[in-house]
């Protein structure tokens, strides 16, 4: 395999069986629909969806510095994240800028694991190597040592208590425990990027298609899909969760992002990037940036990542992802617009569609959130 080609999942042959469209993604060759986008959609809502995520780069971070190493290193109090919990988090740039989203584990007293964006993984490794000088505690490259599947949807919890007798009705969001599904050792996380309850599942790669055969047995009378990256995009767009490249950025800072809240300014110790943003905050304060806002369309027109939004004939912010929604019925997008226009029921607001300024509703995010 040249080294152009894209990385594949030990479920690739897999997907290919069960007649997948595939593309590259993040240089993976990924599942992107099994057969309609809408019904996996659907499924994931009503019932339940399987899905192959081991494109996501897993990092190993351990020692008895682990924990000291990961404050410097990101912006959130990871210290104070107790054994068997996990947290959403950022690592940043010595501006501010935003390298990456991420989920931290803490799998041990010394022990967590990094999970990144597949697009961001090297860069989020060399930054944690570069920045582990003088602690101790070692860095890992841990993407070759998983697969990651995940069960998400309201017929979850059910499809993998046949398979388990882990405790997962005690397992709170956000918490992950070691556990055996369908006799394969994995770590059960309830973590996802659906907007709906749901599991992740990281197991070694070598045990992944029995793993994902047994959970497609298991949930055949509860109406389990395989479902693809495009039903993902939509699921989390519907839930009002950010994309790294969309919402994301290094030009951002997670005060820019409408995400300072994940900025842990209290914990002891100096961190990377903390002057900038200390800064991006007081800039915040005095002069709130362009505010992260939901559009929900008027007519049938789909709004395109890089769209202008508009209003009175000037430009006031930019669209940052659009699709058209299954749950709504409409197109929907997320996009970044000036303060005076983000009050939700803002009227006059519209997308510049190659020419054509389509109206569209300002509403509060999320799109889409799941009963309780």
């Amino acid at each position: 395999m040249s080294s152009n080609e894209p990385r594949r999942t030990a479920l690739d042959a897999l997907h290919r069986s069960l007649g997948a469209t595939m593309t590259d993604f993040a240089g993976w060759d990924m599942p992107l629909r099994y057969g309609s986008e809408r019904d996996e959609h659907n499924a994931v809502r009503t019932k339940a969806g399987l899905f192959d995520l081991s494109h996501m780069g897993e990092i190993a971070v351990t020692g008895p510095a682990a924990a000291a190493l990961l404050d410097h290193a990101l912006v959130g109090n990871i210290g104070g994240v107790k054994p068997g919990r996990a947290r959403y988090t950022m690592i940043c740039r010595e501006d501010g800028g935003i390298l990456d989203d991420l989920i931290v584990y803490r799998l041990g007293e010394s022990e967590y694991m990094v999970v990144a964006n597949a697009s961001n993984a090297q860069t989020v490794l060399d930054a944690l190597v570069e920045r582990s000088a003088g602690f101790d505690a070692e860095v890992r490259d841990d993407r070759d040592a998983y697969a990651l599947l995940a069960v998400q949807g309201p017929e979850s919890q059910g499809i993998l208590a046949s398979l388990t007798d882990a405790d997962l009705a005690g397992l709170k969001y956000y918490a992950g425990l070691p556990g055996t599904v369908a006799g394969v050792p994995a770590l059960i996380a309830r973590t996802g990027y659906t907007g709906e309850d749901g599991f992740e599942l990281f197991v070694k790669p070598e045990h992944a298609v029995e793993l994902w055969q047994a959970l497609t047995k298991a949930g055949e009378g509860a109406g389990l899909v395989p479902c693809g990256l495009s039903c993902r995009d939509t699921l989390r767009l519907e839930a009002g969760m950010p994309l790294y490249g969309n919402e994301l950025s290094t030009s951002l800072t997670p005060f820019d992002a409408g995400f300072g809240r994940v900025v842990k300014f209290e914990k002891e110790g100096d961190f990377v990037g903390r002057a900038a943003l200390a800064e991006a905050a007081e800039r915040a304060a005095a002069e709130p940036p362009r505010v992260l806002v939901g559009l929900v369309a008027e007519g049938r027109r789909v709004p395109r990542a890089g769209y202008a939004v508009v209003a009175g004939g000037e430009v006031i912010g930019e669209v940052t992802s659009g699709a058209p929604s299954p749950t709504l019925g409409k197109p929907i997008a997320m996009a970044y617009v000036d303060p005076a226009h983000a009050a939700p029921g803002t009227e006059g607001v519209g997308v510049d569609i190659r020419g054509s300024h389509e109206p569209y509703e300002v509403v509060a995010l999320p799109f889409y959130k799941r009963e309780k």
